[in-house]
């Protein structure tokens, strides 16, 4: 996971999941991706045992550290790194897929396979209408296609970074272009805009395919992200007919990949975003809706736990 000291635990999905193992008697260990490494064909990690309370700035007690086999020592490991999807985030998701007997969710093949803008394209007509493509000349062409307005997104970035609502009469419409391709050399995700943003881009948790809890994030007045940390609000809200279509249609491929805990963003009755790597929003939710996400997802991290022990020798 990401560094643990620096955490907001006010809001980290991350934090509320290791605090509720540690409730049931779990041993929680921590471990920075770049401690992990293998070792005659067995996947070894530098680890450390951490007692978490709920206190910001003494809300991680950690032991000193010393290196096990994951395969002989652990029953589950959680790969939660906040993107980018970078070589040394891929390596780790690498090592991480050659352990045997120990549970790791998501699958290392499925969050390496699964992009988090890209992904989504396997399902292009739940989408808005969306072009990857490195190339200013055809940005500028579908900018044009969609009647001279669009989102421009990175494929790597995270919480709405690089994230630009661009119009053909911008007069740094080329600027951000190049920006956003780095001058041509970087893919780039152009999507039709959706102006129903404005009430609220929805994410909805799902686990093991099954949605658990959905939050809208509202954009702030004069913004086009409604990511959290870039003002947006949060709100309660429901799913409806769009969405349990959305979700219908993708779980047997979540099912299929390893993705067992995904959130995916929905604008509009449109599928947006699968998010893979370290789905947030359960404390969030939590505070709109009074409920204890992190035990109900936990319960589904030991049920797969148990039948992952039953069909492994």
């Amino acid at each position: 996971m990401d560094p643990i000291a620096s955490i907001d635990i006010r809001a980290d999905t991350t934090f509320v999941l290791m605090l509720e193992a540690q409730r049931r008697g779990h041993r929680v260990l921590y471990v920075d991706p770049g401690d992990l490494a293998v070792d005659a064909g067995r996947v070894v990690a530098r680890v450390r045992s951490v007692t978490l309370r709920r206190e910001q700035g003494r809300h991680a007690d950690l032991a000193d550290a010393h290196t096990l086999s994951l395969d002989d020592d652990v029953d589950l490991v959680l790969q939660r790194k906040d993107p980018p999807v970078d070589s040394a985030y891929a390596i780790a998701t690498q090592i991480l897929s050659l352990c045997r007997r120990a549970l790791v969710l998501n699958r290392p093949a499925g969050i390496l396979a699964a992009n988090e803008k890209l992904y989504a394209l396997h399902f292009p007509d739940l989408m808005p209408e969306t072009r990857v493509t490195s190339s200013i000349p055809q940005l500028v062409d579908f900018l044009a296609k969609l009647g001279g307005e669009m989102i421009v997104k990175p494929l790597d970035g995270r919480g709405g970074e690089g994230v630009f609502h661009v119009r053909n009469d911008d007069r740094n419409l080329f600027s951000i272009l190049e920006q956003s391709t780095r001058f041509g050399t970087v893919r780039a995700m152009a999507q039709a805009y959706v102006p129903a943003v404005r009430s609220g881009d929805k994410r909805i948790l799902l686990v093991g395919g099954v949605p658990i809890g959905a939050l809208l994030r509202v954009p702030a007045p004069g913004e086009t992200r409604a990511n959290l940390h870039v003002g947006g609000k949060p709100k309660a809200t429901q799913l409806d007919d769009d969405d349990r279509r959305i979700v219908e249609r993708i779980a047997p491929s979540l099912a299929r990949d390893g993705l067992f805990f995904v959130g995916i963003d929905v604008i509009g009755g449109l599928l947006t975003e699968i998010n893979v790597t370290s789905p947030t929003g359960v404390q969030e939710i939590n505070a709109l809706e009074g409920r204890t996400l992190e035990a109900e997802i936990v319960d589904a991290l030991e049920a797969r736990m148990a039948a992952h022990r039953r069909s492994t020798p």
